[in-house]
C-alpha cells in the first residue's frame, strides 16, 4: 500500500491513470514540473495516460514544456508502444506520431511498437506505423519480428501487411522457429497457407529439428495443411512421413 508520501507525491500519476483531466490540469497549474515527474517504475504521467487512453491528458501533457514523445520507463515502454498495444486507440496514435514519436524505439528486450500492435491485432494501428516508417525487419531479443507474432496468433491480414512491407518471411527466433513454424504449431491453417503461398521455407528445422508441419497440434490441422500445399503445388519437408505420432 502506497504511504500518504508516496501518494502525494505521484498524485498526477494516478490521475493520468483515473483520467481525472481536471486534477491533472489543476496539479500541473501548480507546478509544471509534474509532467516529468518519475514514479518508482520510471513512468511519467504520460505513460500512465496512455497505457489507459486517456487522450485529453496526453493532449495536456503533449504541449507541456519539454514533453518528449519518445520518453521510455523503467523496462524502456514509450506511450506510442502503449497506444499500439490498444483497442481503439487510433486518434492517440495518431498524435503521438504527429508529436515525432518514433516507431523504430526498442524496449530493454528489443521490441517495437510494431511488435505490440502485430501481438493484438490492431491492423489500422499497423499501417499507421508502416506509414511512419516503422519497419518489420526489426528483432527483439528472442530473435523475434512482428512477423512471428501475427503468425503465432494466426491474423492474416497483419501477416499479409507485414509481407508487403519485406519483413524476412523465413527468419528463424532464437529457438529456431520461422514464421511458419509459428502458425502451424498454434494450429492456423489459413495463415500457414499465406505464408507458404508467399514463399515460405518447408525444409527449415527449428531447434529441436522439427519442419513446421511436424508441428501441427492434431492430425486435423497437419491434413489440412498438407491438402492445401498440395494444390498449390507445394512440397512440405517433414520428418514425419507416415504421421506415425497420430
Amino acid at each position: 500500500m502506497e504511504t500518504d508520501t508516496q501518494q502525494s507525491r505521484f498524485a498526477i500519476h494516478a490521475a493520468a491513470r483515473e483520467g481525472q483531466t481536471k486534477q491533472v490540469e489543476s496539479l500541473l497549474n501548480a507546478d509544471r514540473r509534474l509532467a516529468n515527474r518519475r514514479d518508482d517504475d520510471e513512468r511519467l504521467p504520460l505513460h500512465w495516460a496512455a497505457s489507459y487512453n486517456r487522450l485529453p491528458i496526453v493532449e495536456i501533457l503533449a504541449d507541456q514544456k519539454g514533453f518528449d514523445a519518445d520518453a521510455q520507463d523503467g523496462a524502456g515502454w514509450t506511450a506510442l508502444m502503449m497506444a499500439s498495444s490498444l483497442k481503439d486507440a487510433d486518434a492517440l496514435v495518431d498524435l503521438l506520431l504527429a508529436k515525432g514519436a518514433d516507431p523504430a524505439t526498442t524496449t530493454s528486450n528489443g521490441q517495437t511498437a510494431l511488435h505490440f500492435t502485430a501481438s493484438k491485432s490492431n491492423l489500422d494501428t499497423a499501417r499507421k506505423l508502416i506509414a511512419h516508417k516503422a519497419s518489420g525487419r526489426i528483432k527483439d531479443k528472442r530473435g523475434q519480428l512482428p512477423l512471428h507474432r501475427a503468425a503465432a496468433i494466426g491474423h492474416v491480414p497483419m501477416v499479409k501487411l507485414l509481407l508487403e512491407h519485406k519483413s524476412q518471411i523465413n527468419a528463424q527466433d532464437i529457438d529456431g522457429l520461422t514464421a511458419l513454424h509459428h502458425a502451424i504449431s498454434e494450429g492456423h491453417g489459413d495463415t500457414a497457407l499465406v505464408l507458404l503461398k508467399a514463399g515460405a521455407e518447408t525444409d527449415r528445422k527449428d531447434g529441436n529439428g522439427a519442419f513446421a508441419i511436424d508441428l501441427a497440434p492434431d492430425a486435423k490441422v497437419r491434413s489440412y495443411i498438407v491438402r492445401a500445399a498440395e494444390e498449390e503445388g507445394i512440397e512440405l519437408a517433414t520428418v514425419n512421413p507416415v504421421m506415425q505420432i497420430f
